[in-house]
């Protein structure tokens, strides 16, 4: 190296002393070797040594940036130059080759003298972060001559200052070997390999790759730093990182410290290929409690562990969030119950609408309901429908009402077979649930409980009317029974009716009442030559009709009338049958046909009207004798005079005047003056009882005086007349 020249590359020195390192240690006998090897290439040396020194200064002054570029430019020329400058100055140069010589068999011979130069500390692969210092350490022993490093095989020079490189400077203890290379501060354009050179002892380090780590710039959240979603809508959230970050950043997703997950990755260059974009983005479908929710998007990467952070602030429109609640709870029958609804919306509330049961409670807008409870709010329950700009949302809750029971299923009517099982069914519905029975019509005796019933086994006895009964509940509301008739299908049961007795050849009637499930097939009547089902035959008619009422559970009731027109004797002593067939079998019962004579009749009648016409003949003559004696009474008072030991009115007659009944005088009427007070008494006599004891008559013997109102007819009995 000339006097302010530049270092020569590695290249060059090895191109101009191959085998140089080699002497390092050899026997005495490599030196005349090395002598005659070394002589025939020493004129090229000195030529080529003076053309690199001046291309290395102008390199030098070129700067760094164009050393890349130029160095192939460079190393041609040297070539060129340095072959054409040997040409010339092969003679001019014999002093110069001459040292040069002598330099290297001083070299050869120093090398075998003592210990050979080494390395004691070799640069390794070190990453540094850009802006930066980086140290790349190199120490050699045994070494002090010419330390020159290398940046991707071109070199820095051998000045400790490195002029050219303003960022470069090598550090250390040269007279201990130690020859650091510094840079400060690091950029990218220093990412490279280097190396340790000692250029006289031909020694060279390992490379040593130096890389440049970048931070990366804080990430970019799209739409931030206040993001707007819609609660309940997939929704990705886009972070981005751009720059020349080295190496490549990871963008990372947390909230409240936590990592999230559902993050996908990719990156993309843009245009000029320099710059890259790299973009993670998170998918959610936020909620309404993730309004106000702050999210943080990290870029990190070896050149950053702890990363550059982008918060961004959810701003959340949801629809209403509603609670329905109800006051009280629970309740009796009849009572009011509050209902409020109350809802959490972004943006506001907009309206309310009510419904029960799915329908629309007319004319309730409000946040506020107020109902009477009845039994439908158990299982018709309220609710409130709030909307917003972004939707709507219900809810619905049902009341705890407490109400008598309510009959939903009415037990539905059985025919069964005789020997079958029947079973009824009834549904009440209440609140608490009410005790079911289940009796028989007209009897309280409970046969079951429960909504069913079941009769196995049953026959024609069992058939009736059965009453699904419930109590009323604790309101005192509700309850009530239902019936259900059961129909035993069974032979036809006939019985035979009252008929009224007939006169010979007059009209009769025969009559017969039919029971029958399922109905007969007919209802027929027979005697002895013949039998009749409907309409006529000769003198007999026969009509059947439904009887008004039938008999709990028998089936329809049927009347059959057998008409008969012109008895006959022998209708009287011969027997009617009235029958009845179903698909169950058969029934009938025999009717007779009573006799009614006419002579008894006549009897009566003629007694009934003779006992009247004497009654109205004695009430006459009773009225006419009455009469005729009251009027001479008045004149003959004075001389009437009751004969002596008489005890009554009736006279003074013996025996066997009253046993005759004569009336004719029986004694002598003596006529005085003091006879007035008998008259009177007897006149009073006689006109105390008009009917003449038609009430209460006794036996009486006719009077003695052709004037007497008694006759001679003797009446025994109140009513009760003997005819003469």
């Amino acid at each position: 190296m000339g006097k302010g020249g530049s270092p020569r590359g590695r290249g060059e020195w090895d191109r101009a002393l191959p085998g140089l390192s080699e002497t390092e240690g050899a026997e005495p006998a490599c030196v005349s070797e090395c002598w005659s090897l070394q002589l025939g290439r020493l004129g090229e040396l000195q030529a080529r040594n003076g053309v690199a020194s001046s291309l290395g200064r102008r390199a030098g002054r070129e700067g760094s940036s164009h050393q890349g570029r130029e160095r192939c430019a460079i190393e041609e020329e040297v070539s060129r130059k340095a072959r054409a400058a040997s040409l010339r100055n092969l003679g001019g140069h014999t002093t110069g080759m001459l040292v040069s010589a002598l330099l290297v068999l001083l070299f050869c011979l120093r090398g075998h003298a003592g210990p050979s130069p080494h390395f004691l500390q070799q640069p390794d692969d070190l990453v540094a972060l850009l802006g930066a210092e980086a140290r790349l350490p190199c120490a050699l022993g045994e070494y002090w001559g010419l330390v020159q490093w290398t940046k991707d095989g071109l070199a820095l020079g051998g000045e400790r200052d490195l002029p050219g490189w303003s960022r470069y400077w090598i550090s250390g203890n040269a007279a201990s070997g130690q020859h650091d290379l510094y840079i400060r501060p690091v950029e990218l354009e220093d990412q490279a390999s280097y190396e340790c050179q000692a250029t006289q002892a031909g020694l060279r380090s390992r490379p040593a790759q130096l890389h440049v780590l970048v931070p990366p710039e804080a990430p970019q959240v799209l739409g931030g730093p206040f993001v707007s979603l819609v609660a309940g809508v997939p929704a990705n959230l886009t972070c981005r990182s751009r720059g020349d970050a080295r190496p490549i950043p990871e963008l990372l997703w947390f909230r409240d410290g936590i990592r999230l997950d559902g993050t996908t990755f990719h990156q993309t260059l843009l245009k000029e290929g320099t710059t890259r974009s790299v973009e993670s983005i998170l998918s959610l479908t936020p909620s309404s409690a993730d309004d106000g929710a702050t999210l943080v998007c990290r870029a990190r990467s070896q050149a950053l562990p702890s990363g550059k952070d982008t918060a961004i602030t959810l701003s959340l429109q949801y629809p209403p969030v509603v609670t329905l609640s109800a006051e009280p709870q629970s309740v009796l029958e009849g009572e009011k119950v509050t209902f409020l609804c109350q809802a959490t919306a972004q943006p506001p509330v907009t309206g309310y609408r009510w419904a029960k049961g799915g329908s629309p409670v007319l004319g309730a807008r409000g946040p506020m309901l107020e109902v009477v409870a009845d039994a439908s709010f158990l299982i018709e329950p309220v609710s409130c429908e709030v909307s917003n700009a972004v939707g709507s949302a219900n809810r619905s809750t049902a009341l705890e009402v407490q109400f008598g029971p309510i009959l939903q299923a009415r037990p539905e009517p059985m025919s069964v077979d005789v020997g079958g099982d029947a079973s009824f069914s009834c549904a009440w519905r209440g609140n608490p649930l009410p005790r079911v029975t289940w009796t028989r019509s007209g009897d309280a005796q409970v046969l079951g409980s429960g909504p069913t019933l079941r009769l196995p086994s049953v026959g024609p006895e069992d058939a009736g009317d059965y009453v699904c009964r419930a109590e009323p509940g604790l309101s005192g509301l509700g309850g009530g029974a239902a019936e259900a008739r059961l129909t035993v299908n069974a032979p036809p049961i006939v019985t035979a009716l009252h008929s009224a007795p007939a006169f010979l050849r007059g009209p009769a009637r025969l009559q017969c009442l039919v029971f029958a499930s399922p109905a007969p097939d007919a209802v027929v009547w027979s005697w002895d030559e013949g039998f009749l089902a409907a309409g006529s035959q000769g003198r007999f008619l026969v009509e059947t009709f439904p009887a008004p009422e039938g008999r709990g559970g028998q089936g329809p009731a049927l009347i059959s009338v057998l008409h008969i027109s012109g008895t006959l004797e022998s209708d009287f002593s011969r027997g009617f049958n009235c029958s009845a067939r179903n698909r169950l079998g058969e029934g009938g019962a025999r009717v007779s046909l009573g006799r009614r004579d006419l002579l008894p009749t006549v009897r009566i009648v003629a007694a009934v009207a003779a006992a009247a016409v004497t009654l109205l003949m004695v009430i006459i003559g009773v009225a006419l004798c009455c009469w005729r004696h009251g009027k001479a009474s008045f004149s003959k008072q004075k001389n009437l005079v009751r004969i002596p030991g008489s005890s009554d009115g009736s006279s003074s007659r013996g025996p066997e005047e009253e046993e005759t009944g004569s009336g004719e005088d029986r004694g002598p009427i003596v006529h005085t003056d003091h006879s007035d007070l008998v008259l009177d008494e007897e006149g009073a006599l006689e006109t105390k009882d008009p009917t003449n004891g038609y009430y209460k008559v006794r036996g009486v013997s006719p009077p003695t005086s052709p004037n007497s109102c008694v006759t001679p007819l003797q009446v025994k009995s109140p009513g009760i007349f003997n005819l003469p």
